[in-house]
């Protein structure tokens, strides 16, 4: 599997996707300047987090005007898998690629913690490493994760089983003290139509190293590489 990670003016999670791509599938990954303008064929592109721009007037929407958006936008238009962690979920509703906007965390704080996931569903290349209600633990850091949408597309995102994470308790309930950003529905990440584009504000790729005492993020990624190989 070939991946490319896209890198823009603040990112600073690069490495750590790097390091657990590299990890789940033998291959280094791609990087790629934001103002370059074409990719090279790939099997995934990956929109890392951090701080785009210095998340100056709203958190991606500089970014989503880069050179290189008009060449993601077109992969996956043409059904290549796009994922974006953090600021790369901001980064995809502000290019329209994912519905929905990610709010100031209702705490009006940045959080930077553990937390629990339950995992919606295994049919997507991004989930079928993990059973659908399993529960994971991996942390999150952002200052602006309040997901939020209209009622319609909310309706449309769980009619059409576009909901990938939710926060959640240890034992996977979907309660109010779990969702510490606010998001609407618990809504942790979520898909495109074809489930080809994946959106997340937690970091997996934070837990895939047993160094660091969690490796609950490593079927997320050992998931793609088997789908995607």
């Amino acid at each position: 599997m070939q991946a490319a990670i896209v890198i823009f003016p603040g990112s600073n999670r690069e490495q750590d996707v790097f390091d657990a791509l590299h990890r789940a599938t033998g291959k280094p990954p791609l990087k790629i300047w934001h103002r370059d303008t074409e990719l090279p064929k790939l099997d995934l592109i990956v929109i890392p987090g951090g701080f785009s721009y210095g998340d100056y007037l709203r958190c991606g929407a500089m970014a989503a005007h880069s050179p290189i958006m008009r060449e993601v936008a077109a992969r996956a238009r043409a059904g290549t898998p796009v994922l974006g962690i953090c600021n790369g979920f901001q980064i995809l509703t502000e290019a329209h690629l994912l519905p929905g906007v990610l709010l100031v965390n209702r705490t009006l704080k940045f959080h930077c913690k553990d937390i629990c996931l339950r995992v919606e569903t295994s049919e997507s290349p991004f989930t079928r490493g993990y059973n659908a209600g399993q529960v994971i633990r991996v942390p999150v850091a952002h200052h602006d994760g309040n997901y939020f949408a209209d009622r319609d597309t909310l309706d449309r995102l769980e009619g059409d089983g576009r909901i990938a994470f939710r926060y959640c308790g240890g034992d996977g309930d979907l309660t109010e003290e779990a969702n510490h950003n606010g998001s609407i529905r618990n809504i942790a990440g979520v898909f495109d139509e074809r489930r080809r584009v994946l959106g997340l504000m937690p970091h997996p790729e934070d837990a895939t190293d047993a160094l660091l005492g969690n490796t609950d993020g490593m079927g997320f990624f050992k998931g793609m590489a088997e789908a995607l190989g």
